[in-house]
């Protein structure tokens, strides 16, 4: 995997080339103080993933994306929080790196972009990596609807549940039903809606959802094993 760091801050940068460094198979082929200077590099050549402050001296690093044809996988770097919202706005945008960030993190944002360039490169899965935006507590939280456990509805509030994120906001589980593949999620009871894929057992009427008991509605199991196909 190749990629280019545009970075003003020399410190910065040499965090950046360091973390990549302990990457087997991630190379980095060159290093560029401002969004000019890399601009005629990416109009002809080809990277895997630019890593890209937002203050840079000539123009922000959001609106450097929006003059790249056919952008790359793009990491954001910066000391500022704030910008994170409208840049996950950018569908080329794989993660938010907020200095200093750790080396842990840093691997976490190389897997997002693997997995990235993995479904450029077979547009079948395509529809696994679809993802919706949600609004809770005035901040928009970005969810990939494969990834979604199951979904729990309490009065008026929704909670979507993934293996590293809990949500609650106010909407109804009758809005979910229209959104989700129909294929992969089925209602199970008139509070709970799962994704079929993470189901690991059903003992009587409970099932198991990476180790989350869900109920099973008595008018809802006879769909429900037909969905899942057991005779």
């Amino acid at each position: 995997m190749n990629c280019v760091i545009i970075e003003d801050e020399i410190p910065a940068q040499r965090i950046l080339k360091g973390f990549i460094n302990k990457i087997p198979n991630v190379h980095l082929v060159d290093t560029f103080k401002a969004a000019i200077e890399a601009n005629t590099f990416l109009n002809n050549n080809t990277v895997d993933v630019v890593f890209l402050d937002i203050n840079l001296p000539d123009i922000s690093g959001l609106d450097f994306i929006k003059t790249i044809k056919n952008p790359p996988a793009i990491i954001m770097t910066t000391a500022y929080p704030d910008y994170a919202v409208s840049s996950f706005e950018l569908d080329t945008i794989v993660d938010y790196l907020v200095k200093p960030f750790s080396f842990d993190r840093f691997l976490k944002a190389i897997n997002k972009a693997k997995d990235r360039i993995e479904v450029s490169k077979n547009p079948s899965e395509e529809n696994s990596r679809e993802t919706i935006f949600l609004n809770v507590d005035k901040t928009l939280h970005k969810i990939i609807l494969n990834d979604i456990l199951f979904i729990e509805s309490d009065r008026n509030y929704i909670t979507v549940v993934t293996e590293t994120q809990k949500l609650s906001y106010i909407d109804s589980l009758k809005n979910w039903i229209v959104k989700l593949p129909k294929n992969q999620f089925i209602q199970v009871h008139k509070s709970f809606i799962i994704n079929s894929k993470f189901v690991d057992k059903i003992s009587g009427n409970t099932l198991f959802v990476k180790s989350n008991k869900i109920p099973i509605g008595r008018t809802y199991k006879q769909e429900l094993l037909k969905q899942l196909k057991i005779v």
